[in-house]
């Protein structure tokens, strides 16, 4: 099964959030009714920044649990790399 990790955010390096899902299109909608986590419901976590496919779902969750352990430096990062201005890429996916 294909899993998805993603981050979140508030605003451009605000609150950050990383999760993992097997349906993208679904999840991220969820989190913007504030039915996602009380995490991101609190904190107005809803701007979809990054994400990445995996093919194997247990794959994805390695991921998730490793970039939850990264600095905060390091996840700022990975984002900008592919998202300089913390675009929501939640609306060019065409979901």
């Amino acid at each position: 099964m294909t899993g998805f990790v993603y981050m979140l955010a508030s605003q451009k390096r605000g609150t950050i959030y990383i999760g993992v899902t097997n349906d993208l299109a679904r999840r991220v909608p969820e989190h913007r009714a504030g039915e996602g986590s009380r995490f991101t419901a609190r904190y107005g976590v809803r701007r979809l920044v990054w994400y990445e496919e995996h093919f194997d779902m247990r794959d994805a969750i390695q991921r998730e649990k490793s970039l939850k352990r990264w600095p905060r430096k390091w996840k700022i990062e990975l984002i900008e790399k592919t998202n300089p201005d913390w675009e929501d890429l939640f609306r060019g996916l065409g979901w």
